[in-house]
């Protein structure tokens, strides 16, 4: 598992603190990384984020020395968006920069 050199999204500093708080807290295992994608389809799609193991259609990422997997099928509805991460009440959030 090498890495993908092109980064599709970025992260803000907080929801990569965010991550790696939630990555040590909850004991999630080595081989599970930070994924991001979409859930739903057409007009209906929404942003997921959450932790899982690499599929056979996942690409690898390292953004800030996070490991984040996208499935390749959802890559296109990614570029140009940031993770960031709202103290106060929404918690993670997907801007489009």
């Amino acid at each position: 598992m090498n890495p993908t050199s092109i980064i599709p999204i970025s992260i803000t500093d907080i929801a990569k603190q965010e991550v790696t708080k939630a990555l040590s807290i909850k004991g999630i295992p080595e081989n599970y990384f930070l994924r991001v994608g979409l859930r739903g389809g057409a007009c209906s799609a929404t942003y997921l984020i959450g932790f899982d193991k690499m599929g056979e259609h996942d690409e690898l990422y390292e953004i800030d020395e996070l490991k984040v997997i996208i499935d390749k099928r959802h890559l296109m509805y990614l570029i140009n968006i940031e993770l960031d991460f709202e103290e106060e009440g929404n918690g993670f959030t997907f801007n489009k920069l």
